[in-house]
């Protein structure tokens, strides 16, 4: 309740923020004026047309987008949490971020017929499949996908994707690089309506999923012998849950760029707060990831205007020390998971 109540706040005070002028109040009854037909402050001159632009048209849609893709990445971190028992998993660790980054920057500096005409969005989705199969051919061990193989094949073919990605930006027109370098820290400056489409249909999918695993992933969690004496298929549930992740990374790039920590430090929060148990984590991970990332839009716009910082560097600002605390003893097991 505590986090629905604050995505809410979060859309209402981000819709007032800007440099055209609107207070909190206006901000709202411009969001509740467009969603329910018929309010009088619509049509009586008490707001004018542009501060209409400037909310529903440019503030709320990149608000929601931060919300999908916080959300969706805070799913997928905890999701290959689960697929390979490590507190420090998530998509960037296991290479699928730099997978769906690799496919988004060839359509940029290349354009999309060097991919077959696929568009930004489908690339970057291409992407991050292809690294999330990599890693799970690379990860099989006698059959059976390895928790330990796959952490060190994702680091290791994530430093491979991340100097293609670098060779692509320093080889590229000067004209393309301040894009692509923007791209890859993340940004949802460039949100329309339109945009939330992709990360919304992913975002639901997984969800509907997710819960339905949910029992499964605690299984999963007390180890594969233990997984298999219940009855779950431990090798078949974590290419699903790879498949899963490479889903929200992949449409979270293509309109967001790259952000990184977001899947490392919402889902321990959430795990601290609610516990282990997925079936009360997921939902908790899903809102507490939109609003962080709503947050860290919020201060992106503010604390250095009028130039905007990119959501990549506050992330990073919050995710980094975070990293470090989960890797000194005590951290991974206040987070749920054992030594």
């Amino acid at each position: 309740m505590f986090l629905t109540v604050a995505i809410c706040a979060l859309i209402v005070v981000s819709g007032a923020v800007g440099s055209v002028q609107v207070s909190l109040r206006e901000a709202g009854q411009i969001v509740v004026g467009h969603m329910v037909p018929g309010m009088p402050w619509m049509s009586d001159g008490s707001l004018t047309q542009l501060q209409d632009q400037a909310v529903w048209q440019f503030r709320l849609p990149r608000t929601l987008l931060a919300a999908l893709a916080g959300a969706g990445l805070a799913l997928a971190g905890a999701l290959m949490q689960v697929t390979v028992r490590n507190p420090l998993a998530e998509p960037y660790i296991l290479g699928v971020s730099s997978g769906a980054s690799v496919g988004a920057v060839l359509v940029i500096v290349a354009g999309s017929a060097a991919l077959g005409g696929l568009s930004l969005n489908a690339a970057a989705f291409a992407g991050a499949l292809a690294a999330c199969l990599a890693v799970a051919m690379l990860a099989r061990k006698n059959g059976t996908l390895s928790p330990t193989r796959m952490i060190l094949a994702g680091v290791a073919l994530g430093t491979l994707l991340s100097s293609v990605t670098s060779y692509l930006t320093i080889s590229t027109d000067a004209q393309n690089v301040v894009s692509v370098l923007f791209f890859l820290l993340g940004s949802v400056s460039a949100a329309t309506m339109t945009s939330l489409i992709g990360p919304t249909i992913a975002l639901i999918v997984s969800c509907l999923v997710a819960a339905l695993l949910a029992r499964s992933l605690n299984v999963l969690m007390t180890g594969d012998e233990s997984a298999i004496s219940l009855g779950v298929n431990a090798t078949r549930l974590r290419g699903l849950l790879l498949i899963m992740a490479s889903l929200l990374t992949g449409t979270v790039v293509s309109v967001a760029g790259g952000i990184g920590f977001v899947g490392l430090v919402v889902p321990h929060i959430a795990r601290i707060i609610v516990g282990a148990d997925h079936r009360r984590m997921l939902p908790v991970t899903v809102l507490g990831g939109a609003a962080f990332l709503m947050m860290a839009d919020l201060l992106a716009r503010t604390i250095a205007a009028p130039t905007e910082i990119p959501l990549g560097i506050l992330t990073a600002f919050v995710g980094a020390p975070f990293f470090l605390w989960l890797m000194r003893q005590g951290g991974a097991e206040k987070a749920g998971f054992g030594r």
